[in-house]
């Protein structure tokens, strides 16, 4: 499979979700939770939004690495990158969610509204979805009964620098 065509697949399999599991350094190890995605970026980034008051904001100033998971029946995805806290307000205003109000009561103005900026390093996906489904399937069927594991198909599974 050319490069190209793993970014986009990735870029396709990713931007089907609307909510990841975001996975920091903590002092104690890893800290892993989800988190609504407020907006994809361009290619295989991501802006989350979160509160300044939030634990995460010491930990990715502490170690602004970090992991996105993407988990569905069928397609699964992870990528690793950095965090960056952005505090624009127009950005953050053009992203607003109403739904966003719940952790947010004062709005869009919230002083403690900030967004995470996720650019990642290195990407891998699984798509087990449509044609692919079947294949994967039949694969496992036969390997089932040969007893011989599949080998990977690059349609179903690639990793790759972003």
């Amino acid at each position: 499979m050319d490069s190209n065509d793993g970014r986009t697949h990735l870029h396709d399999v990713v931007n089907a979700f609307d909510v990841a599991m975001l996975v920091t350094h903590s002092s104690h190890g890893m800290h892993a939770r989800p988190m609504a995605i407020a907006r994809h970026d361009e290619g295989t980034g991501a802006y989350l939004v979160t509160d300044t008051r939030s634990i995460k904001i010491d930990e990715i100033a502490a170690n602004p690495q970090a992991l996105l998971t993407f988990q569905g029946s069928l397609k699964f995805a992870s990528m690793h990158g950095a965090l960056s806290i952005v505090h624009d307000r127009a950005l953050i205003e053009e992203m607003w969610k109403e739904a966003w109000k719940v952790w947010f009561p004062l709005g869009k103005s919230d002083p403690g509204i900030a967004l995470l900026k996720f650019t990642a390093f290195e990407g891998e996906y699984w798509d087990n979805a449509g044609l692919q489904g079947l294949k994967y399937v039949y694969d496992t069927a036969k390997a089932y009964v040969t007893g011989i594991t599949p080998k990977s198909d690059d349609a179903r599974h690639a990793a790759m620098h972003l």
